[in-house]
């Protein structure tokens, strides 16, 4: 497999190498490129190339109405009797090797993600009865465990479980009677589930490193960073969420930030370089940058505000070559700047959820393009994958397609309309030393 990997890298920097040579003859002396100032950016590679679309081109509101219906019908064909989608079992060789109950947690995950897509559908008599289908299923299905010492992949469960019962729960249709209910008592289960997995500095993610032990230490950005604005709704909504828990969140995806405008892929005292190749330069954080940004912006921090969101939507756009290439590649990080082929429709769906955090005159001119890099990955009965063949990665790549398609026809954003937050945290309390007195003590 690593003979495989190296054979196909080379032959990709055999074909990149000729790219910038041939775009470098074609320039002028004095002309900018990307010779001599370090990594190539992806408008450099294929200039003149009709295949890779500028911001200014894309997909009109019709056309995405039509994809966004091609996509609906996907997830109503293929959904099974239990109101689940998909099969918990490796549906790839290359995916052998993970804790048995992984395969487990990845489907619920994608059926959350389905879930979140029919929720967010314009309503019909069928999208409703699959939706409330879903609904039965993860609000009943058993929460996933921990599979192996150093898997911790069913986080993903967790993760997007949570994100999808706390964003019904904010729905109107699901406010009252026995299903808010299921919906509020499967949303704090998965909320305690991940308070157990919190690491130390403050953020979630799906391994763990020797030694072994209860509470996982490994933290990405981007898994802290989805999580941190449902986190701060659920407070909202008066669930029992500890106000640390979301704080901690929040300190552990700002430590990210990094100089060139990109989030590190994980938190360390001492951070990896961001130069280069590197997977914290920009190309390699595209994701990650509209994940954190839209975090971040709603949960208040100054620092990013329309002018960083701006910033990194240009960032994605102008390089979003990178993951073109890595996209359906099937081994994780294979690509250039370690880019992995399931970067591609979650980072596609934070950038929509991060132009809706922008003016609404703005909007269209982003969503466009950002339709139209969904669009062309559609398949014949609208399903997609931007990773291997999995059902349940083909129920995750289709429902993030509808929910993209979605964010960028609401007119608005579905969950957070522009002006609204979520309600600031409360003050921490104050830290007392041993010996000493409190006023309540006086």
């Amino acid at each position: 497999m690593k003979a495989g990997s190296a054979c196909r890298r080379f032959v990709s920097g055999l074909v990149l190498a000729a790219s910038l040579v041939a775009h470098a003859g074609a320039q002028s002396p004095g002309a900018q490129g990307s010779g001599g100032e370090g990594p190539p950016k992806a408008r450099d590679l294929a200039p003149e190339s009709p295949a890779e679309p500028t911001p200014m081109q894309g997909l009109d509101v019709e056309e995405a109405r039509a994809a966004l219906e091609l996509t609906l019908d996907w997830l109503k064909a293929n959904q099974n009797e239990d109101g689940s989608w998909g099969t918990h079992v490796p549906g790839d060789l290359y995916e052998l090797g993970f804790a048995w109950d992984t395969y487990y947690a990845w489907q619920v995950a994608s059926c959350a993600l389905a879930v979140m897509a029919l929720r967010a559908a314009p309503p019909t008599p069928e999208i409703e009865a699959s939706l409330e289908k879903g609904i039965g299923w993860l609000t009943t299905t058993r929460v996933p465990h921990r599979g192996a010492n150093w898997d911790v992949d069913s986080t993903w469960a967790s993760l997007y479980g949570f994100v999808a019962l706390v964003e019904l729960a904010r729905d109107p249709r699901f406010a009252e009677g026995e299903l808010a209910d299921r919906i509020r008592e499967r949303g704090v289960a998965w909320y305690e589930d991940l308070v157990r997995r919190q690491t130390p500095d403050g953020g979630w993610a799906y391994y763990d490193d020797p030694p072994f032990t209860e509470r996982p230490k490994w933290a990405t950005s981007f898994c802290t960073a989805l999580i941190l604005p449902p986190l701060l709704d659920a407070l909202e909504l008066g669930w029992p969420i500890d106000p640390e828990v979301p704080r901690r969140a929040q300190r552990m995806v700002e430590r990210c930030a990094l100089p060139n405008g990109a989030y590190a892929y994980d938190f360390r005292f001492r951070q990896r370089a961001h130069g280069g190749e590197s997977i914290n330069a920009v190309p390699g954080s595209l994701a990650r940058i509209q994940v954190a940004n839209w975090a971040l912006w709603l949960a208040g921090e100054e620092r990013v505000d329309d002018g960083a969101v701006r910033k990194g939507l240009e960032q994605f756009f102008e390089e979003h070559l990178w993951l073109d290439l890595a996209r359906t590649r099937p081994i994780p990080h294979e690509g250039w700047f370690a880019n992995a082929g399931y970067f591609y429709f979650f980072g596609h769906y934070y950038a929509a959820k991060a132009i809706s955090l922008l003016p609404e005159k703005e909007r269209e001119a982003w969503h466009r393009p950002l339709r139209h890099h969904v669009e062309k990955t559609l398949t014949g009965d609208g399903s997609t994958t931007d990773f291997l063949i999995a059902s349940y990665q083909i129920t995750a790549g289709t429902s993030y397609a509808a929910l993209i398609l979605a964010e960028g026809l609401a007119g608005s954003s579905l969950d957070h309309p522009r002006g609204t937050k979520p309600a600031p945290l409360p003050a921490p309390a104050p830290v007392v030393a041993p010996g000493d007195s409190t006023e309540e003590d006086q």
